[in-house]
């Protein structure tokens, strides 16, 4: 069995493990480097910068610790960006190795479909080749959304790619767009000392998430002076001499050093040979696909953010799991019953499941619990007291509907409700399960005890 993989990012490269593993000649085409947005622009860089602006802060805090430091510790942005350059190379070294390990042909070039059973790739030194195949994976990925308004310019506009390439810190920075990816570079900058402004739509920022959750991180960003407008739509921008000039649609202007716009993603599936292999593509441009994330073409799949679901690397990982077995003979089909989800801004957020104003606009009568981070003994013991936990459950069944974190190691702790969710499980079993101390994941017993109003460390109500 010849299976070609389109794509070497999270959703091509497990892909292209799995149909190895499962004894296929596997081949894939990759145009830039292995790993995708995920490795090289998106998760990884992005964490590796959370990281040093979190050790920034801790540096600054010191004193609470007991811990005495002569001198005043600086933000040195080449070394820092040489530690996620670092980061981001070993990674890529570990999935060549990988694909060595289990004789994946990794063929770098651009890849163009010409049929159902032959891609047409052309290599980064102008040779080309074709490539034929039993099945296709296509795992494109997807790029930063642009619009006219805003042109890269890679120098003063900025995409979320450019951001973490970046070699100078801005003194100002305006944010366009309030969402996880805008979230979480407001974070990073305004810790090492940039001045952040935001401007998003929407009500509120993280409008997908939790309304309770992003409150509470709307507070967290008065206290961080990150200043927010929401509510507000961007009409102009021009360029100054020094400044790029945003003008709103309330009348106001701001200007900053530099604009970051972060207004979502745009999906990889021009210019690939979708209309030559006859696949589908639905109305936002992505690959239609079926429960098998097989397309409308037999033999040819799509996974990751080309089908257009949940852009997210683990959901791409998962799809090409799911893809490669089918291709290889399986019965394999997708679950997105289950999705946890991080969001790296400080403090962190964990989500999965229901947010409760979802649960609500679907006539399911729920009960809820929380319990904050500042009453665990171990978030005192961490200095970490912001956050808190929330469960939502069925008010009929008591089954954990959504479980939403927001605090230190959020993004860890959401795990446990997404296994509770997963099983079925009710609020009174995870109270009832023993919960190690001191811990953060006493939070989620103590919320899942309030649900009814029996959290032992919660005043009476």
């Amino acid at each position: 069995m010849r299976v070609t993989v389109l794509g070497a990012g999270p959703g091509g490269y497990v892909a292209a493990l799995k149909a190895a593993q499962l004894g296929a000649e596997v081949t894939v085409i990759e145009k830039e480097e292995v790993g995708g947005t995920c490795l090289n622009w998106g998760c990884i860089p992005t964490k590796t910068l959370v990281a040093s602006a979190e050790a920034f802060r801790k540096a600054g805090r010191l004193e609470e610790y007991g811990i005495e430091l002569s001198g005043q510790a600086t933000p040195n942005l080449s070394k820092i960006m040489e530690r996620k350059r670092k980061v981001v190379s070993t990674q890529i070294r570990g999935i060549r190795s990988l694909f060595k390990s289990w004789g994946v042909r990794l063929i770098e070039g651009t890849g163009m479909l010409l049929s159902p059973g032959k891609i047409e790739v052309r290599r980064k030194d102008g040779s080309g080749e074709i490539v034929e195949s039993d099945k296709i994976i296509i795992a494109t990925g997807s790029r930063p959304a642009q619009l006219p308004l805003f042109p890269f310019d890679g120098d003063r506009i900025l995409s979320s790619d450019d951001a973490v390439m970046i070699d100078a810190l801005p003194r100002s920075l305006l944010i366009v767009g309030a969402g996880v990816i805008g979230c979480e570079f407001a974070c990073i900058f305004r810790e090492l000392g940039t001045e952040v402004t935001m401007v998003e739509a929407m009500p509120r920022a993280l409008s997908a998430e939790d309304h309770e959750i992003a409150e509470v991180l709307e507070r967290e960003f008065k206290k961080k002076k990150i200043r927010l407008l929401t509510g507000t739509k961007v009409e102009r921008v021009e360029r100054g001499h020094g400044d790029i000039h945003v003008f709103l649609g309330d009348g106001k202007e701001l200007s900053a050093e530099k604009l970051l716009v972060s207004i979502g993603r745009s999906l990889n599936t021009v210019n690939i040979g979708l209309e030559a292999a006859g696949v589908r593509i639905g109305p936002r441009g992505e690959i239609v696909t079926d429960e098998k994330m097989e397309t409308s073409i037999g033999g040819i799949y799509a996974v990751g953010d080309v089908v257009g679901g949940a852009l997210l690397a683990h959901v791409a990982s998962r799809e090409g799991i799911i893809a490669a077995s089918n291709a290889c003979g399986k019965e394999e089909r997708i679950d997105y019953s289950v999705i946890p989800a991080g969001i790296f801004t400080s403090p962190e957020i964990g989500s999965v499941g229901l947010r409760e104003h979802q649960a609500v606009e679907r006539g399911i009568p729920v009960r809820t619990g929380r319990f904050p981070f500042r009453a665990l003994g171990k978030a005192h013991a961490m200095g970490e007291i912001e956050g808190m936990v929330k469960i939502i459950s069925d008010a009929g069944t008591d089954k954990i509907l959504g479980v939403h974190i927001i605090g230190a190691h959020a993004a860890d702790l959401v795990h446990e409700g997404a296994l509770a969710i997963k099983a079925g499980l009710t609020t009174r079993e995870v109270a009832s399960m023993i919960h190690s101390h001191p811990t953060l994941a006493e939070g989620f017993m103590e919320a899942a005890e309030d649900v009814h109003g029996e959290a032992i460390h919660m005043p009476k109500k």
